[in-house]
């Protein structure tokens, strides 16, 4: 029997319910430990086992196993009693990443990869990882001994591990894709014939956790409620399934991640199409009796292979059941629950893991119903979750890091707790804050058609997380994380119903209470009622209310007395908020209060609640204190991360962060990170000397300056958030390390920036800023169109747009956008049909030090964020290289860059005539950020050259290396990046892309030429699956707008073998008549009926034409939710199918797929057969780099 040992009980404070802890079996080791004399051993660097005296790992003698403990004594007693676990036997492990970032499958996934690896590598085992997503920190070669950018499916991976030959594997630490492959790879029987061991939770209990009959079957052994269900696999068995459970319902999918294809349905008719659309993206699914309205909460649970198990952290929903727990605002630990209820969910959580055989870590979610203590398990994922990143960084306890230990045997009393080094990590954290996590949705990025409601499928793309002593505190300091542009709980929406807004929830919720409560006088028992939220939250949220009603009532910043500004920051106001409510200025109401000695404190997060000493470097602020937890004595240099991930910030600048830090340390430099995204590397407390897990707006960065006494601040590698504040850093007097602040603002501004352009003799597109639409049309009259418009006021629908004809124009700037002189509108010149590229580099003092030149595949009007890069160009000429880079050093010396700085450029052909009588392309300037950017990764990645180690070089002045040019060495490789989309999560939006950004992720991957690249590339966009051989392929677009691309595709597909299928007459009339140049004599297309009002219907003839892909070629967004291209575009995706919607691509697809085919790339696994593009990262660049 394993032996398990006590922490002590740690009583909750007044502020805040802390639930208590777990007690432990004891023993008498207490009295035996009272007269050792202390001796502070010293830890690995993280989580690992104590040496004694004379430098040998007390572990290490034989196979024994002893406590985590400075004492002596205790050690050798313990080595006498813990179970003796025989640790596998493993020298080499593949592990299995989750891919890019999509909505339900984010960073917090690569989070938890990172800090597995991290364990691995401590232990002494090479790792092998499988991943495409370059923009990643996990994807380094500090964490894994080798880098596959491939494609996390069961055939690849399966490819790797022949060519590898690990001796295990891990499945948990990749989300769903990672553990889908994991199933499949066990049915292949890949596995076992290469005698690969799966360490941690065995393949039977992820396949139990998966497959819903099983999971069901599994509690009901033990006698835990599970929710009424049944598991079919038809759209008939879930109307039967309903009718007996009767409505409401939930429809949930098996194996599938984020509550993808899950919904309610009411009637018989929502069930139908909900199922039909789920059965087309899982092969079962499981209808529920609905429990909307009950509470919701989740339980973090460690076990070891000895059967030690603890709770790691509780969390309890705001929002009550029905939102998915992804986009529900959580807060850690619970606080509505009473001590036996709290109990009562622990002890069955215990037992569930126990009865499943998790080893490692997992979550259990519940419903627990607020008016009794009836409750029902909802899921259990047997792997590190969504919110194990959430928990690990509201704890301090690594959650990953220490699952990734018991996979290798290890059990919990041998290991420290990570923060206290004192301390085992077989205890329960104990919390004296209380963490609140905001979901981020960016769905006002895209079309009008998008569902703004939220409910049991994920929306969101990123996640905030605030730390306060009260929810107060922490709520507002978590609003503010989610947007700069909001200052706290104030008025932002002013819907119309006020009612449907508070019960039928949408991404703004919060903001509809604010309504409800701040201007419509309801009360906390009417906004219970409508949205069912616990009424011990909304009785927190009137606290601020009153608050914000007598800072009104004080009408002037004089009139506020110390007392209520105390209040006020206490519960989490800002100064530009209480500024806004007594008609002041952020400023005065800063210099105000530390006028009257009100300023934050600092508090470290230990994982005990203070009860035993604790030397960690994680840190928050807080009104409610009365001390300081640390000494100010390093003077460090501030690294501001990126914030939240959202569409156009996300991974790619937390490897920017967490590599300008490691490079800032190796310089012998103390670092202090700032950032609040519990889903990322640089909110690792042993990433930086001190992590402030804090917001980054102006005050607050110049709160924890000030306290720190920093030598410096860094604003370049954290993406735009950093950015928008640098002047009011330096104007404040902070030492804003890089490139000058206003030099920053000279390029973000664009009349000085396009000035600056034309001092240096560099092009760019011709442009006007316009406040009458009569101004607009009169540009666009003169430089012809298309014009580029950038409203500075968005009424509806996407911000930036292209339009070919005043009738657009006049529509944009009337029904979509304002004009007006209070709301300017910047038109640029459209060059149609030009080609995109992407300029990266660093600087010194002006002088450049490197650069890198990637050529986008798609033509200009699709954003780089969305573009498929390629490095090296393969279409750029030796001339227009040379003309780049001095652009480039042009541009450097312009802005007296020091750091880096990243170019957008227009490259348009010359045409034939030209080109006889020696004319270049025309190369135009059209956007320049004097920082990192999104690409950072992935180019230094691709050349195997390091730019933000070069540009943290520049930034601080110190060994500065000499400049070299990485473009003109020759490499017989290319490498392309894809983004990930995730239009499966947003019903309605209309998956085209334009000028606004749309992809949540990235991907890349390397093969001999571009082909291979891309589609390796294209196969790692998570859920990509290839068309079979021989399938039908609908084709469609605009036949005006792209005649020669919509002939070669139709052409390449069918000497393929691929049947062409249409949807409109247009299409069938252009393919059959004999396309441009008679490319089309040989190809026939067959129109069929298309119905684009009935989804069902529509399943039906995609699956009698068998249709295995759409390839879309539109010129503009589908004009209604009618029209053929929008509905041929949208059920692609909607039914998990391959979607081509732009020309270039489409081309570069059928291209890639008539190389790949021969090679039987469409046949799947074949033993023995391991395709050229399987080669790591190193064997493609010649170095670990």
């Amino acid at each position: 029997m394993a032996l398990r040992l006590s922490s002590r009980l740690f009583g909750p404070l007044t502020h805040t319910r802390i639930t208590a802890h777990r007690t432990f079996h004891t023993t008498p080791f207490r009295s035996l430990l009272a007269p050792t004399p202390a001796r502070r051993a010293v830890a690995r660097p993280a989580v690992g086992s104590y040496s004694g005296g004379d430098g040998k790992d007390d572990s290490s003698e034989g196979d024994e196993r002893t406590l985590s403990s400075p004492s002596e004594l205790a050690r050798k007693i313990s080595a006498k009693v813990l179970p003796k676990l025989p640790k596998p036997d493993v020298k080499k492990v593949v592990m299995v990443g989750s891919g890019g970032l999509s909505i339900g499958q984010a960073g917090e996934f690569d989070y938890s990869g990172s800090q597995a690896l991290k364990a691995l590598k401590e232990e002494g085992v090479a790792a092998v990882l499988i991943n495409p997503n370059i923009a990643t920190w996990q994807t380094s070669h500090q964490l894994a001994s080798e880098v596959y950018f491939l494609p996390v499916t069961a055939d690849y991976v399966a490819y790797v591990l022949e060519k590898e030959r690990p001796d295990g594997i891990l499945l948990t630490f990749g989300g769903q894709s990672a553990l889908n492959v994991g199933i499949e790879l066990d049915k292949m029987g890949v596995l076992e014939r290469l005698g690969v061991k799966v360490l941690g939770t065995p393949i039977r209990t992820l396949e139990v956790s998966e497959d819903r009959d099983l999971f069901v079957q599994a509690l009901k052994e033990i006698d835990i409620p599970v929710a009424q269900s049944t598991a079919v696999s038809t759209v008939n068995a879930a109307l039967e399934a309903a009718e007996k459970i009767s409505y409401p319902v939930i429809l949930r999918s098996a194996f599938t991640l984020g509550g993808l294809g899950s919904g309610f349905a009411n009637n018989p008719e929502e069930l139908r199409d909900l199922a039909a659309k789920s059965l087309s993206l899982s092969p079962q699914v499981l209808i529920e009796r609905s429990m909307k309205g009950w509470k919701e909460l989740e339980y973090e649970v460690v076990r070891d292979g000895a059967d030690n198990t603890i709770i790691c952290c509780n969390m309890e929903n705001f929002d009550p059941l029905g939102t998915h727990t992804g986009d529900s605002i959580v807060v850690a630990p619970s606080q509505t629950l009473p001590d036996d209820e709290y109990h009562m969910l622990r002890s069955a959580a215990l037992k569930v893991i126990r009865h499943l055989g998790v080893v490692g870590e997992c979550n259990i979610q519940y419903a627990l119903n607020p008016t009794s203590r009836e409750y029902c398990v909802i899921e259990v994922n047997a792997r590190l979750s969504r919110s194990s990143a959430l928990a690990s960084k509201a704890t301090g306890y690594p959650l990953a890091y220490t699952a990734a230990k018991l996979a290798l045997g290890h059990t919990l009393p041998e290991l420290p707790n990570a923060v206290t080094k004192t301390t085992t990590a077989c205890f329960e954290p104990s919390l004296d804050y209380i963490v609140t996590k905001i979901p981020k949705w960016d769905l006002a990025k895209f079309s009008s058609q998008v569902d703004r409601h939220v409910g049991s499928a994920m929306k969101s793309v990123g996640e905030v997380m605030a730390i306060g002593r009260t929810f107060e505190e922490s709520l507002q300091k978590a609003i503010r994380q989610v947007d700069p542009r909001w200052k706290g709980f104030e008025v932002y929406i002013e819907p119309e119903d006020l009612d449907d807004a508070l019960s039928r929830p949408t991404d703004m919720r919060l903001f509809a209470i604010a309504y409800a409560m701040y201007r419509r006088g309801y009360t906390v028992d009417r906004v219970h009622e409508l949205t069912k939220i616990d009424k011990w939250f909304l009785y927190k949220i009137d606290n601020i209310v009153q608050t914000r009603k007598a800072l009104q009532v004080a009408g002037t910043l004089d009139a506020v007395a110390p007392e209520l500004m105390r209040t006020a920051k206490k519960q989490g106001f800002s100064d530009a908020q209480i500024a806004d409510l007594v008609a002041s200025t952020e400023p005065l109401v800063r210099a105000a209060r530390k006028a009257q000695g009100i300023t934050p404190f600092v508090k470290r997060i230990d994982t005990l609640a203070a009860e035993f000493p604790a030397h960690t470097n994680y840190l928050y602020t807080t009104y409610n204190a009365s001390a300081h937890d640390v000494e100010f004595n390093e003077h460090g240099t501030m690294v501001l991360g990126s914030g939240v991930y959202r569409i156009g910030s996300s991974v790619e600048f937390d490897w920017c962060a967490v590599t300008c830090a490691r490079s800032l340390r190796e310089m012998g430099e103390k670092t202090v990170m700032i950032n609040y995204n519990p889903e990322t590397v640089s909110t690792d407390f042993d990433e930086a000397d001190r992590l402030y897990f804090e917001e980054l707006g102006w005050e607050r960065v110049m709160d924890i300056y000030e306290l720190e006494g920093a030598k410096g601040v860094v604003v370049s590698v954290g993406g735009q958030l950093p950015q928008n504040i640098a002047l009011k850093l330096k104007e404040s007097g902070v030492n804003v390390l890089g490139t000058d602040p206003d030099m920053i603002d000279k390029a973000e501004d664009r009349h000085k920036f396009s000035s600056v352009l034309d001092s240096i003799g560099v092009d760019q597109p011709e442009w006007a800023e316009v406040t009458t639409l009569e101004a607009a049309k009169a540009f666009a009259q003169r430089v012809s169109y298309p014009v580029l418009v950038r409203p500075s006021y968005v009424l509806s629908g996407a911000a930036m747009n292209v339009v070919h004809e005043e009738s657009a124009l006049e529509h944009t700037l009337s029904a979509a956008a304002a004009v007006s002189p209070l709301h300017p509108v910047v038109l640029t010149k459209f060059i149609a049909g030009a080609q995109e590229i992407d300029v990266d580099a660093v600087a010194h003092d002006g002088a450049l030090l490197v650069h890198a030149v990637s050529e986008h595949v798609e033509a200009a009007g699709v954003h780089s964020g969305d573009a498929t890069l390629v490095l090296p160009p393969v279409s750029l000429p030796a001339g227009d290289m040379a003309r780049l880079k001095e652009i480039a050093a042009k541009v450097a010396r312009a802005f007296e860059i020091s750091g880096p700085f990243n170019m957008q450029v227009i490259r348009k052909p010359p045409t034939d005539a030209e080109a006889a009588e020696g004319k270049e392309a025309e190369l135009k300037v059209i956007e320049c950020n004097l920082r990192a950017s999104r690409s950072f990764p992935f180019v230094s990645k691709v050349l195997g050259h390091n730019f933000i180690r070069t540009a943290t070089a520049a930034i601080t002045g110190k060994d500065v290396p000499e400049p070299v040019d990485v473009m003109e060495e020759e490499r017989g490789y290319t490498a392309v990046k894809v983004s990930q989309f995730s239009w499966t999560r947003l019903g309605g939006a209309d998956p085209f892309l334009g000028v606004e950004m749309a992809s949540t992720g990235e991907i890349a991957a390397f093969g001999k030429d571009i082909y291979e690249a891309y589609w390796a590339a294209l196969l790692s966009q998570t859920g990509f699956k290839p068309p079979r051989a021989g399938c039908g392929i609908l084709l469609g677009g605009d036949v005006v707008a792209f005649p020669a691309e919509l002939s070669r595709v139709a052409r390449g597909l069918t000497d393929l073998g691929f049947k062409i299928y249409c949807a409109t007459p247009a299409v069938e009339a252009f393919l059959n008549g004999g396309g441009v140049g008679d490319e089309l004599r040989y190809v026939s297309a067959k129109k069929i009926f298309f119905p684009t009002k009935d989804k069902r219907l529509l399943r039906e003839v995609f699956d009698e034409y068998e249709i295995g892909a759409v390839v879309n070629l539109a010129r503009e967004r589908g004009a209604s939710v009618t029209d053929e291209d929008y509905v041929a575009r949208r059920n692609a995706v909607d039914f998990g199918l391959p979607l081509l919607n732009n020309p270039k691509t489409a081309e570069l697809f059928v291209e890639a797929l008539k190389r790949k085919m021969p090679q039987g790339a469409l046949r799947g696994y074949t033993e023995g057969r391991i395709p050229s593009e399987v080669r790591s990262w190193a064997e493609f660049v010649g170095a670990h780099v």
